[in-house]
């Protein structure tokens, strides 16, 4: 899936230095290619990864890949975007979201 230049798809290996030791909040999306709804929050993201750059980073995971941090963080349900923040889940939202709920729940972390 084609993201935004400002989107940086992440696997084990650069997880904990890209989100855990982070300097700003961070936004993980977890997903996977077949999932419809996580295709549809795309978009928003993009625009959000725009809209919010040096506030908060926005992250993807693609669960099919990464089955060891989908277990690990307890993502059972797509898409699940969990919001890190000082090295610790600061808030957690599962499954379709509007644009406007995404960037007010941000707007409280950045």
């Amino acid at each position: 899936m084609a993201t935004s230049e400002k989107i940086k798809e992440l696997d084990s290996s650069s997880f904990d230095s890209e989100v855990l030791e982070a300097s700003t909040p961070v936004l993980v999306d977890f997903w996977a290619p077949w999932c419809g709804p996580c295709k549809m929050l795309a978009p928003i993201l993009d625009e959000l990864a725009g809209e919010l750059d040096g506030k908060i980073k926005i992250c993807k995971v693609d669960v099919e890949e990464n089955t060891d941090l989908a277990a690990k963080y307890g993502v059972n349900r797509l898409p699940t975007m969990l919001v890190y923040k000082d090295g610790a889940v600061a808030d957690q939202i599962i499954g379709m979201t509007s644009k406007a709920e995404l960037s007010d729940r941000l707007a409280k972390l950045a």
